[in-house]
């Protein structure tokens, strides 16, 4: 795709991972091998996005609800976490990439999240893709939060409720400086978005792939882009036809 037209890529591509346990599963492989695999499915994503010339990735890493996964599992995943900054942060780091988490930092364990926020700090001042990690993440919690601290505002008299706009609201965000997703990505055949951006992805285009996330990479990845570039986008107004060509004369 490197002569693809930049103005017809999306700006903003989120993904959901989705599909890992499946893939080993049907493999005779335990769970964590699909867990393994899908973090090469990562890294394989984040470079194509860049090579493609995307602007902001999201990955859906670990959602709010996974904590309720069996405890090896979660603490296997958390491994991969820290392994996958101490691994890859050298190499984004040198590709120019950013590096941004959003979700919910309290009650992370204390080396974990020192790595995340040394991530971000090393990677700040990058201007290459914006690489943005959905972790400890719930779309439901993200717009309950906003909405705590703008009721804040209004109890402490700095803030009237007539004044609370949808725009006010999205400042309160995790990705209040992130522009919304053009495009998200479901792998694993599933179509649901499982509390992934509920408030940014208002106006997304949706593609559901049939493959499982380990199985992901560039040609899938052009694959849903090309789908999204046929999509007309209205953003809830209507197309107007072209009007056909007048004959000239003469």
């Amino acid at each position: 795709m490197e002569d693809a037209n930049v103005a017809t890529l999306p700006a903003h591509v989120a993904i959901i991972m989705d599909g890992n346990g499946r893939w080993a599963s049907r493999r005779l492989m335990p769970r964590f091998e699909g867990h393994r695999r899908g973090v090469e499915a990562l890294r394989r994503t984040v470079r194509a996005a860049s090579d493609i010339g995307i602007r902001y990735l999201t990955l859906y890493s670990f959602s709010s609800e996974n904590w309720s996964r069996p405890r090896l599992e979660v603490d296997y995943l958390m491994g991969l976490v820290k392994r996958f900054v101490r691994n890859d942060l050298a190499e984004l780091h040198a590709s120019n990439v950013r590096v941004r988490i959003i979700g919910e930092r309290d009650g992370l364990e204390g080396e974990l999240a020192d790595l995340l926020v040394d991530a971000e700090n090393l990677t700040a001042a990058n201007t290459g893709l914006t690489l943005i990690v959905a972790f400890n993440y719930g779309g439901r919690q993200e717009i309950a939060s906003a909405a705590r601290r703008l009721a804040e505002m209004v109890a402490a008299g700095t803030l009237r409720p007539e004044e609370i706009t949808p725009e006010l609201l999205a400042g309160k965000l995790h990705t209040v400086d992130i522009p919304d997703p053009d495009l998200v990505i479901r792998t694993s055949g599933e179509q649901r978005i499982s509390n992934f951006l509920l408030w940014q992805s208002a106006y997304a285009e949706f593609v559901f792939l049939p493959l499982l996330w380990p199985d992901f990479d560039r040609s899938a990845l052009e694959a849903a882009l090309a789908e999204f570039k046929a999509r007309d986008r209205r953003f809830g107004g209507v197309s107007e036809p072209t009007p056909p060509r007048q004959a000239t004369s003469g």
